[in-house]
């Protein structure tokens, strides 16, 4: 079993910057990826960005290139999403996974954690 704990969300005027945590408990891993999703209100879920277990492998979406990064912090067993120059269509429920997979699917996480609210206003 895996938990995890999304935390750091808030509204933040465009512009402004947030940093996303997220928590992982229970078992580990030493394959597959965690990634950052979000969706906003009607919808699909989306791939934001993701890094590999093995190698810190990292891909983003073409929307957030330059503007986020996602790095972990093994010791914490912690996986960030740093946000910078946020727009408002970033506005969205913002999660992350975690896959025995290397895939920027979101049919691929198989543990996904509850959310956090990201709110950028103009």
């Amino acid at each position: 079993q895996v938990q995890l704990v999304e935390s750091g969300g808030g509204l933040v005027q465009a512009g402004g910057s947030l940093r996303l945590s997220c928590a992982a408990s229970g078992r580990t891993f030493s394959t597959g990826s965690m990634g950052w999703f979000r969706q906003a209100p009607g919808k699909e879920r989306e791939f934001v960005a993701r890094i590999t277990w093995n190698g810190d492998n990292t891909v983003y979406a073409d929307f957030v290139k330059g503007r986020f990064t996602i790095f972990r912090d093994n010791a914490k067993n912690t996986v960030y999403l740093q946000m910078n120059s946020l727009k408002p269509e970033d506005t969205a429920v913002y999660y992350c996974a975690t896959s025995l997979l290397v895939s920027l699917n979101p049919s691929a996480y198989n543990y996904w954690g509850q959310g956090t609210q990201v709110t950028v206003s103009l």
